[in-house]
């Protein structure tokens, strides 16, 4: 699967075109592929954050923080990812409801878009609430823009649009108009928040959810997840879920089991850059 394209879009964050006709004819908003860079790389679970059956292409976005998605981001235009299987999941339901809140946080704008996307082919009012640390981390705000009737940006430094959290924006929307639904996808802890502000304003919620993740077909049980009491595995019954029935607290804990382990493989792979 070659990279057509390779663009750093913000700090340690790559977009890559990458040739993929097969996948790209069957994508639908909310697929994800799992990818492997190298014979001895980590299976890495990416959403498919665009895709043009035409040319044959999809669009990923990545994120340096471990080692495997640091190795990932130093390859090169005309380089190949060694395994892109795909598309898995679930598609997110498109339809036309009315007013939508397209809430996402840090790296969530790249899942978000196509939703976001499809939602405004539909017929639907998109009104995008995008959340980020500091400004230069904020992403794709040129295709957010051009699917959403409404743009509205929060950073937690304050360096961009309203200081605070991107929850704050969506507090003061549903103050302020009727939404339909909304839509979530970032950090756990934003997700969380966010659902319980659509609680408090008895406004439907669908969040996307990034369980750690191994195989993608539903065979080894690693992503699964509690909801409405239940056990569902993100890769085969998400990863979008009702937000009010996600138990939250759950995949908070278990993100937490291989930290140090995590920790530990990107201090070695530093060591091994600085040739120690």
């Amino acid at each position: 699967m070659k990279i057509i394209e390779k663009k750093e879009i913000a700090p340690e964050i790559v977009k890559f075109l990458v040739s993929a006709p097969l996948i790209a004819k069957k994508a639908e908003p909310g697929h994800f592929i799992i990818l492997r860079h190298k014979e001895k790389g980590e299976r890495i679970p990416l959403t498919i954050a665009d895709f043009d059956r035409e040319k044959g292409t999809i669009t990923l976005v990545c994120q340096g923080i471990g080692k495997s998605t640091v190795e990932i981001n130093r390859m090169e235009k005309g380089d190949s990812f060694l395994d892109l299987l795909g598309p898995l999941g679930t598609p997110y339901p498109i339809n036309k409801v009315g007013t939508v809140a397209c809430v996402a946080g840090g790296l969530g704008v790249a899942p978000l878009y196509p939703k976001a996307k499809a939602l405004h082919e539909a017929g639907n009012r998109v009104i995008s609430l995008i959340g980020a640390q500091r400004k230069e981390m904020l992403i794709m705000t040129e295709e957010i823009t051009a699917v959403s009737d409404q743009v509205s940006y929060s950073t937690d430094d304050g360096s961009f649009g309203h200081k605070g959290f991107v929850t704050d924006l969506l507090r003061e929307l549903l103050s302020e108009e009727k939404v339909d639904e909304i839509v979530a996808v970032g950090p756990v802890p934003m997700m969380a928040a966010t659902v319980k502000v659509a609680k408090e304003f008895n406004v439907p919620i669908v969040v996307s959810l990034n369980a750690l993740m191994i195989d993608g077909t539903g065979m080894c049980g690693g992503c699964r997840v509690t909801v409405d009491g239940e056990t569902k595995f993100c890769c085969v019954d998400g990863p979008a879920f009702d937000g009010a029935l996600v138990d939250f607290d759950e995949i908070l804990n278990r993100q937490k089991y291989y930290r140090d382990m995590e920790k530990e493989a990107f201090h070695r792979c530093r060591l091994e850059d600085a040739g120690k």
